[in-house]
């Protein structure tokens, strides 16, 4: 099963509802799901708690050391618990998915995510789950910096909790550590309903034998 459940963002209200403090929102959601409120916990770099669960013990984990050294808090905890990468989920923003997507990995590259890469860096590897939450893209890779540390306007907003409410529904599957499970209910597509049929034609007496 999963034991430490990390979302990523950086501290302060000035950072608040930016788009790169989607893990922020999401283990706060998290939190209020599982009656659990987080507390500064010097010892982690971040705000912590731990919750029990029909599934077993989880933590919950909000780094604050900022972005780039995201890795730092995790690998604190993760080490003092003596937890393998493969227990550890990490949600984060994705600049690849648009707003209101939600997507679940195990391991892979950072794609540019300077938290992903300080997490792998300290773990000594990449084989973490990951919550990808869409924030879209800008359009350019210079303008990535500044997009993810704007406020995103309302509607983007509404989309990324819609997407954190659809996880959330997971979340059973997620902390018993069925992640394939998960994996397949988040990723498929709702089915097209059927076409109408069309109505019968009534026969032509003419044609019934008789």
């Amino acid at each position: 099963m999963l034991k430490l459940l990390v979302g990523l963002g950086n501290p302060g209200a000035e950072y608040e509802d930016t788009r790169h403090n989607a893990g922020f929102a999401w283990i706060d959601a998290v939190s209020r799901t599982l009656k659990v409120s987080l507390t500064t916990e010097r010892t982690y770099f971040g705000l912590a708690a731990r919750a029990r669960t029909p599934q077993g013990d989880v933590w919950l984990l909000e780094p604050l050391t900022y972005m780039n050294l995201s890795g730092k808090s995790v690998a604190a905890l993760a080490r003092f618990f003596k937890m393998e990468p493969q227990q550890v989920l990490v949600a984060h923003d994705e600049l690849d998915l648009a707003p209101g997507e939600v997507k679940l990995k195990r391991g892979g590259g950072a794609a540019g995510h300077n938290g992903l890469k300080d997490i792998t860096a300290q773990l000594g590897s990449p084989d973490y789950w990951r919550l990808r939450l869409g924030i879209g893209h800008p359009g350019h890779r210079d303008a990535v910096a500044g997009y993810v540390l704007r406020r995103a306007p309302a509607p983007e907003r509404e989309a990324l909790e819609l997407a954190i409410q659809k996880s959330l529904g997971l979340l059973p599957l997620i902390l018993a550590g069925q992640l394939d499970a998960a994996t397949h209910q988040l990723h498929a597509k709702p089915q097209r309903p059927k076409p109408p049929r069309p109505p019968a034609t009534p026969a032509d007496p003419a044609a019934t034998p008789s």
